[in-house]
């Protein structure tokens, strides 16, 4: 898989969100991988594991033309650290809307919460690691065993 060119990759890590969105809007997992180094890692919002950029691409390949196929993606609130000489954590709160759920209608807008680890590199900031968390307004934790999913305690 080629690597992106120099003007693909953000030259602030604060402007890594944004790409993230136009490599989605591509409909193309090579476009959104590119970000990444050759040994990132992602993790998604339902815990899958990806190691490497092609196993990054695969499966988001698969999502931009099937069930996101119509999604947009919209990053909202950043917060960014830079950790250091050319390392920096940014977190973004991403809209998405366009879902198509699994009987083909449209799915309802969704929040999620991406963490991304930069490297700087001679051609700009590349992540070196990402977990996506779902964002569930009103939830307090997950309980596994009830069948429900998220909970919130405090309201008894």
């Amino acid at each position: 898989m080629a690597a992106p060119t120099r003007t693909d990759l953000p030259q602030r890590p604060e402007d890594f969100p944004a790409a993230f969105a136009r490599a989605w809007a591509t409909r193309e997992g090579a476009a959104v991988a590119a970000l990444f180094a050759e040994d990132a890692e992602f993790v998604n919002v339902t815990g899958l594991w990806w190691s490497g950029r092609e196993a990054i691409a695969r499966p988001h390949d698969y999502a931009l033309k099937s069930f996101f196929a119509d999604t947009t993606l919209r990053p909202g609130r950043i917060s960014t650290r830079l950790l250091g000489a050319g390392q920096a954590v940014v977190r973004c709160r991403f809209h998405m809307s366009g879902q198509r759920a699994p009987d083909g209608s449209e799915a309802g807008p969704r929040q999620t919460i991406l963490l991304f680890v930069l490297e700087r590199t001679a051609a700009g900031w590349r992540a070196v690691a990402a977990q996506n968390t779902e964002v569930l307004p009103g939830q307090e934790t997950f309980l596994a065993s009830d069948g429900t999913g998220a909970v919130d305690y405090r309201r008894g």
